[in-house]
């Protein structure tokens, strides 16, 4: 009996090891790359017949000593939704599979930030979504500095309708919605970005040892146990810092949030604004605002929306009280649905309790801070009170381990390698300014690296140029983010690439602009002079060629002319600095000329060098071309 019963197990075990398995991008609803060799893998028990059915074919493999097994089947017409058939001791059916052209997303928050993030700027193309032909994968965020990942640990495709739109990379979608409503074909989108990453972080193993500093710290974090300390060391330092500060703070153990506290220690400050510093330093800690608000009558028992702008660095809101939301950093835009029944006629109370882990704290100017109905808009702006509930150290940085070397190639790239591609959309950028120099090297090798992981020199690697950010400042300075950009500029040298610039599509005050949808758009222009042919086509504004010194001026030549050069905001150009040859630059006077630019400055009778758009936020820039596609910021300088 018992020897039966042992032998059942063992005959149970090896059926359930023999049963195929797919990756999870191999599934319903997946976009299959058209007009290519394509590849369907997985796992069975190792020398197990698969067998793969598609348009009434079949390719068969049979499994190697790992289970792993690999069926390459040469390009389908296909022109209709099919399935695919996958079989082993067990059946697979992959249901609602098109072919179409496949788009590997992949950088940081501003690829990854969703439709659901740019809703209210977008509400049309929320309410009317409905291209069943435009479909997204979308990768979970894992690292794996050991090994090449072989598969994700969940995932499935969703289609671009009003049910599902939301969870959409905004940038992807648009760009997506261009290029299948230009050429009526599916698309499909893999999101694999991750909020914060360097390009460092999507380099794999192999490539990464050019770089010898960050090979090292790759080898360092193949360390459990250094993860683990790093892990728990931030974990700790986090709650200790926060249950500190709750137990400092007066407001919450005095009912602030009420209107309890009658003191005259309640300070007025213009908000929007950031708050006084505290003995010569930033005030860190908890710091409560309040705001007596005058509700009409019109307003009451109606759905109400609350704007607060952004707030550096986390926020609680309260009304007469009652809490009503919270955002816990500083990034996401201040926007809080409100129940009908919170408001009474008359006198209201507003109370938000922030708290700024380190630098300066406050409300973020030039952003929406009101309280808005379907009739009525009540502003926000102007003079509250606030009161210190707490000072405290600021909190520590944290050790972000996703963000290492190698460790998302490894979880979040390998996964896709067999998978067919178009090509690539990247944005990223944001989180290698402060070092600048070397970006471009690195991009290099990574689109290198992609390239030849997936074995096509030619793969299109279109990528955003960092978006003007900061507050614009006036006189000539250094900036590494214009630093970054001059990398940027300088990948494309590297064959089958092209840039949408973004220099006029940035917010001064916040580094996720949501202007997404220009931004889809003039990458979709990239891709099809790239990828689909054309040619011809305008895809960017105009790019500095060469330059000319003639006397006390330079004359500055372009391409990507368009029909011509011209000046969009404004009646001169702006942006422009010139220097001679200590580098020392000054704003100059730039004259459009028979779609040449003549530079000059009374301060450089011996000019040398030009830049344009040289800043952080170069706010003012101007230079366009007939298709109104921005020039990008350059310099003539070569070193």
């Amino acid at each position: 009996m018992r020897l039966g019963i042992i032998l059942l197990l063992l005959f149970i075990g090896q059926v359930a090891n023999a049963t195929v398995r797919l990756p999870k991008l191999i599934s319903d609803g997946m976009v299959l790359q058209r007009n290519t060799t394509l590849n369907f893998w997985g796992w069975a028990d190792r020398g197990e017949k698969v067998t793969i059915e598609i348009a009434q074919q079949k390719y068969q493999c049979i499994t190697n000593d790992q289970g792993k097994w690999q069926v390459t089947i040469p390009p389908l017409k296909l022109v209709n939704v099919f399935k695919v058939i996958v079989k082993g001791v067990n059946e697979i059916v992959i249901n609602n599979v098109v072919m179409g052209d496949v788009w590997l997303c992949s950088g940081q928050s501003n690829m990854e930030l969703e439709m659901e993030r740019v809703k209210y700027r977008y509400p049309a193309e929320i309410n009317n979504a409905n291209f069943p032909m435009i479909r997204q994968f979308t990768v979970p965020d894992r690292y794996n500095f050991k090994q090449p990942a072989e598969d994700f640990e969940d995932g499935k495709w969703i289609m671009a309708t009003k049910e599902q739109i939301k969870r959409f990379s905004a940038v992807a979608y648009f760009f997506a919605k261009e290029i299948h409503q230009k050429y009526q074909v599916p698309i499909g989108l893999i999101n694999a970005a991750l909020g914060g990453s360097p390009a460092e972080a999507w380099i794999s193993e192999e490539a990464i040892m050019k770089f010898p500093e960050a090979y090292t710290e790759a080898q360092r974090f193949k360390s459990d146990s250094l993860i683990k300390a790093i892990e728990e060391k931030d974990r700790a330092i986090s709650s200790t810092w926060y249950r500190q500060l709750a137990e400092k703070d007066t407001g919450y153990n005095y009912g602030w949030k009420e209107q309890k506290d009658s003191s005259n220690d309640w300070v007025n400050m213009q908000v929007p604004g950031y708050w006084p510093e505290h003995n010569g330093k930033p005030l860190n800690g908890s710091i409560w605002f309040r705001k007596e608000i005058d509700i009409p009558i019109s307003m009451i028992n109606k759905p109400l929306k609350l704007e607060l702008g952004r707030i550096v660095d986390a926020d609680s809101v309260f009304i007469n009280g009652v809490f009503c939301g919270t955002t816990s950093y500083q990034y996401p835009p201040r926007r809080y649905e409100l129940k009908s029944n919170l408001f009474k006629p008359g006198k209201n109370l507003l109370v938000v309790r922030i708290v700024s882990n380190s630098g300066r704290g406050g409300f973020v100017p030039d952003k929406a801070y009101e309280l808005t109905s379907t009739t009525d808009t009540i502003s926000l702006k102007g003079t509250w009170q606030y009161r210190i509930g707490a000072t405290m150290e600021p909190l520590p940085g944290q050790t972000f381990v996703r963000w290492k070397p190698i460790g998302l190639y490894n979880g979040m790239i390998a996964p896709i390698l067999p998978f067919a591609l178009k090509g690539v959309i990247w944005y990223q950028g944001e989180s290698n300014a402060s070092k600048p120099t070397g970006y471009y090297n690195l991009m290099k090798t990574l689109i290198e690296d992609w390239r030849k992981k997936w074995k096509t020199e030619k793969l299109p690697f279109v990528f955003v140029q960092l978006a003007n950010f900061m507050e614009p400042i006036q006189e000539p300075v250094e900036s590494n983010w214009a630093a970054l950009r001059n990398e940027q500029q300088r990948t494309l040298k590297i064959p089958f690439t092209g840039m949408a610039v973004a220099i006029d599509l940035g917010e001064w005050n916040d580094i996720h602009p949501e202007n997404k949808k220009e931004v889809g758009y003039r990458l979709s222009l990239e891709a099809r002079k790239l990828a689909y042919g054309e040619k011809k086509l305008i895809s960017r504004g105009p790019e500095y060629d060469n330059m000319q010194v003639k006397g006390d001026s330079i004359v500055l030549s372009f391409r990507s002319l368009g029909k011509g050069i011209k000046i969009k905001k404004g009646s001169s150009l702006e942006e422009f600095t010139i220097a001679g040859a200590d580098k020392k630059y000054y704003r100059a006077t730039a004259i459009l000329r028979n779609n040449r630019i003549i530079v000059y400055s009374k301060q450089v009778p011996k000019p040398f060098y030009v830049r344009y758009g040289w800043a952080n936020n170069p706010d003012k820039a101007n230079l366009y071309n007939s298709e109104d596609l921005p020039a990008s910021p350059f310099t003539t300088d070569k070193e």
